[in-house]
């Protein structure tokens, strides 16, 4: 069972929902079966889940990605944009895909390739939407990783792919 591999306070990803910390864990009984459950809490969303620990979702839960992951993500962000030539219904999608793996690189991708520069034509509605959650979700992870303030970590981000 994973409830040792995680500590009540600690930051999580949770690859649907980004990060969040872990609340604690209790029993619950669901139709005359007991459950131990994690808490976990998304404090900007207002948001707290609960997930039986031998469930298959929650084995998507992981740690915070290592410094050398989240720097590679960063390093990304510095790599020319590689918009793929499909409809952009294709490329919503794998975009969706991508974020929702949790997969810092992945999610860093994403920001890359829909980021636009002040000289660059305005993002559609969609793109600009898909583009705010990656970047959101980049931007939490990484603040969490290196113990920042996610205004800080956004601005951050935000230079880098200016430059």
């Amino acid at each position: 069972m994973k409830k040792k591999a995680f500590k009540e306070g600690e930051y999580v990803v949770y690859p649907s929902h980004g990060v969040g910390v872990v609340k604690g864990f209790e029993q619950q009984n669901i139709s005359g079966i007991e459950l131990e459950m994690v808490v976990i809490s998304f404090d900007e969303d207002k948001m707290t889940i609960k997930l039986p620990l031998n469930d298959s979702t929650f084995s998507k839960v992981r740690r915070l990605c290592s410094e050398k992951e989240m720097q590679d993500a960063v390093n990304c962000l510095k790599n020319p944009t590689r918009v793929k030539k499909m409809m952009w219904s294709h490329r919503a999608q794998e975009y969706e895909t991508k974020i929702n793996s949790g997969i810092p690189l992945s999610i860093a991708q994403v920001v890359r390739d829909l980021h636009r520069t002040a000289t660059q034509h305005e993002h559609s509605y969609s793109e600009r939407q898909i583009y705010q959650e990656a970047l959101d979700r980049l931007m939490k992870e990484y603040a969490a990783v290196v113990k920042i303030g996610e205004k800080e970590a956004k601005a951050y981000l935000e230079k880098i792919l200016a430059a």
